[in-house]
Parts: C-alpha cells; sequence; structure tokens
C-alpha cells in the first residue's frame, strides 16, 4: 500500500480567476514520469471554482472523466448536446472515445468543489457517450466497464467500517473525514493505491468520513 498525501498533491488551477486546483497524479506542466497512473486512474484532481469560475470550452478523447461533486452545483455542457446540473450525491461520467468537447462552469452563488477522475480505457476510440446517476446510494457500485473498474462510494457514520474490494488494484480518496486503513491513518485529499488488496477494511474515525474507491483490474 502507497499512501499519498494531500500536500503532496501538485497545486494547479488559475487562483485569479477562482481556480483552484491539486493533482494527484503527473498533469499538465507539472510532469512526473514516476506518476503517469495507478491501474486505470491517470488523474484525480481536486478542484474548487469560485461562484462565476469555471473552465471553458476544452477538448478531451481517450478518456473516462468521472466526476464527484463535495460541496456547491457544477454546470456541465458537452459536444454531445448534454447540458446538465450536477449536486453532491451525483455521479457523472463523460466518455470522451474518439473525441468530444465541454464546459464546466459554477454558475451558482456558492464555492464550488468537486472531485474528477480520469480513467484509461481498454481500448482507443469509439462513440463519445455521457451519463449522470443522481444520488447513487453507497451500496450501489458504479461500473466504467470501459477501463475494467468499478467505483464504490462510501459515507460512513463514526466508527463505521467497510470493506476494501479485494482487486488487482485499488485506489482509495478520502473525500472528508478521517479513516484507518492498513494501519495508516488518512485525512481529507490523503488517498491510498493499493496493489492485490486482500481483505483490508477503511474504518471511519470520530468525524465519519467520504470515501471513494476505484476496484480496478
Amino acid at each position: 500500500m502507497d499512501v499519498r498525501r494531500s500536500a503532496e498533491r501538485y497545486p494547479g488551477g488559475d487562483p485569479q480567476a477562482g481556480i483552484q486546483s491539486w493533482h494527484a497524479f503527473s498533469f499538465g506542466p507539472h510532469y512526473d514520469p514516476d506518476n503517469l497512473r495507478f491501474g486505470a486512474v491517470i488523474a484525480c484532481n481536486e478542484e474548487r471554482l469560485a461562484p462565476g469560475a469555471g473552465f471553458g470550452e476544452h477538448p478531451h478523447s481517450h478518456t473516462e472523466i468521472v466526476t464527484w461533486v463535495v460541496e456547491g452545483e457544477l454546470s456541465h455542457r458537452d459536444s454531445t448536446g448534454q447540458l446538465t446540473r450536477v449536486r453532491p450525491g451525483d455521479v457523472q461520467r463523460l466518455s470522451s472515445a474518439a473525441g468530444v468537447r465541454h464546459v464546466e462552469r459554477n454558475d451558482s452563488d456558492s464555492p464550488l468543489t468537486f472531485v474528477q477522475m480520469w480513467l484509461a480505457p481498454l481500448e482507443p476510440g469509439g462513440e463519445p457517450s455521457y451519463e449522470i446517476v443522481h444520488g447513487i446510494a453507497d451500496s450501489t457500485p458504479y461500473a466504467v466497464p470501459e477501463a475494467g473498474a468499478m467505483l464504490h462510494v462510501r459515507r460512513l457514520v463514526p466508527g463505521e467500517r467497510t470493506a476494501v474490494p479485494d482487486a488487482v488494484h485499488v485506489y482509495v480518496h478520502v473525500v472528508r473525514g478521517e479513516v484507518r486503513l492498513g494501519g495508516a491513518e488518512l485525512g481529507p485529499g490523503d488517498a491510498a493505491r493499493i496493489t492485490d488488496a486482500r481483505d483490508l477494511v477503511v474504518e471511519a474515525a470520530a468525524t465519519g468520513a467520504e470515501v471513494l474507491m476505484w476496484e480496478m483490474l
């Protein structure tokens, strides 16, 4: 198990434009050949957008983009014709396939925080697609078969325990709160990259916790 701390993430964004970003993997000008991916995950970005701030239209290709809103409301528009609002508890996936363009903005009067995770597909190309699941339940895994991956969302009350999936690769990201995992204490923004996960448990501390876990090939 390789624990990566919140403070180790690369800062990015454009603070003067109301955009603050923290990147867990090599990203943009922050090139690190030893930190390009883990399993299918090639990016895990925490984004904070001030009211009225956002990312203008930009392209993606050959990437599965999954977004989890922590607080606020994300406005999404893309070249497939989708125009949606993503709120806490929703899972949004944009399969960029052979190519798609999209816009992400905070059109509300409140700050927006979201975690966006990029996964490499098993096969390149195809037609872009979009999906949003509103209010996903903890007991409902979200499959991204194009990347051979499954997302597990866990919102734990203080002291609650939940099993880590047994898998070749598991990526655990703590959204909020504190947890214990395999003898390590993890806080907000911390992550664990686990190879050949077996019989592991996440336990929430007295604060409770919200955790995202990717189960991968």
